[in-house]
């Protein structure tokens, strides 16, 4: 089961850090290294501080490297067996085609997990959760400015709709409990009445350094008492944290960094 995994995982790493792949490649044109060797170098540099790995699948499928995608993933699972992977691609919909989707993520490229949107409703959830072995990540509350537009409309029930989300995701969704949610860094008052929705379910948090969420208000917001259910996701800052031969070592100290950091906070509760 995936969530048994990612939290073994994170107790044994004693991390929270969700490690982002995404690769840009006017950013590592210079270093000389083909996509793959970048990837492995960037995996194999900051593994020891990683609770799970996820690649964005459009930052591959735009470059045509679906091949490098699948190859990564499996350089994970064969060097890396502990860590799990998720497929951030927010999949939605319905029907024959979600199930393309599903078999796209845990058959092609044998990812542990796979982001979803449910703006369809339940019925583009059941495709992916039918894998009871995978994890099945669904927006919730994004990380980014104008997602109230929709998430933050009130409904007639009286509360908004991410709340909705989160209730029948913690619920009717949930058959197989290998449900988690995205929650953004940007929202913590929102992360704290999703954390109350939804009990111990796992959180999937984006948000934190470029966008500018907290780092501090988020835990303070959504880690349970055990210390566990939040998957903190960092991309950009560990990916590109040096341009230069060194890139690799850059994206260990940070990645090691961060993870200190989530650490602090953690020890104060």
């Amino acid at each position: 089961m995936f969530i048994q995994q990612l939290e073994h995982r994170q107790q044994q790493a004693n991390s929270l850090l969700c490690v982002g792949l995404d690769p840009q490649p006017d950013k590592i044109a210079a270093l000389n290294l083909d996509l793959l060797s970048w990837l492995k170098a960037l995996v194999d540099a900051t593994a020891d501080h990683a609770c799970a790995f996820k690649p964005q699948i459009a930052h591959f499928a735009a470059l045509g490297a679906e091949q490098t995608l699948t190859d990564i993933i499996a350089y994970i699972h064969q060097y890396h067996g502990d860590i799990p992977v998720i497929l951030d691609a927010k999949r939605g919909d319905i029907g024959s085609t979600a199930k393309r989707y599903a078999e796209e993520a845990f058959v092609r490229y044998q990812a542990d997990a796979l982001t979803v949107n449910p703006y369809l409703g339940g019925d583009t959830i059941t495709p992916y959760s039918r894998y009871t072995d995978k994890g099945v990540v669904v927006l919730c509350k994004t990380s980014n400015a104008q997602s109230g537009q929709l998430q933050d409309l009130v409904l007639q029930s009286g509360q908004p709709l991410f709340l909705q989300v989160a209730q029948l995701a913690a619920s009717h969704w949930n058959e197989h409990n290998n449900i988690l949610l995205v929650v953004g860094a940007t929202y913590p008052e929102q992360l704290k009445s999703i954390r109350e929705q939804v009990g111990d379910m796992p959180l999937l948090i984006p948000g934190i350094g470029a966008q500018g969420g907290d780092l501090a208000d988020t835990l303070n917001a959504g880690l349970r008492a055990d210390g566990l259910g939040l998957i903190i996701s960092a991309s950009r800052s560990i990916n590109y944290a040096g341009s230069g031969d060194d890139f690799a070592d850059r994206a260990r100290l940070a990645a090691r960094q961060l993870k200190t950091d989530i650490n602090q906070i953690r020890a104060q509760k």
